[in-house]
């Protein structure tokens, strides 16, 4: 009569599913719209065809005019069907957190 060898078992929970994220770092194109427009506009259709659950803007703390430039062209109708919530971070001013469908 044989034994099948145990399983080893994990005594970890199960980690929760790792959500898909893409950064977009405004720092180096500040100084022009056309780019920040352009780099917005590029960076949430390539995560809404790829996929990707979250799209992280750094705007940077500063005096918080890029990141009202930010939020403006978040709100546009085109790009709102493209996701569920902007959610801009408490702890960190400098961040802007774009929920996607």
């Amino acid at each position: 009569m044989g034994f099948a060898p145990r399983e080893r078992r994990d005594r970890t929970p199960n980690p929760p599913e790792a959500m898909a994220l893409i950064t977009l770092d405004l720092h180096p194109v500040f100084r022009s719209d056309r780019a920040i427009d352009t780099a917005l506009r590029q960076t949430l259709f390539k995560a809404a065809a790829t996929g990707v659950d979250v799209v992280q803007i750094i705007p940077g703390k500063g005096t918080g005019q890029l990141k009202k430039r930010v939020l403006a062209v978040l709100a546009q109708k085109h790009l709102r069907k493209l996701y569920v919530r902007v959610e801009t971070d408490p702890t960190n001013a400098g961040r802007i957190l774009v929920h996607l469908k």
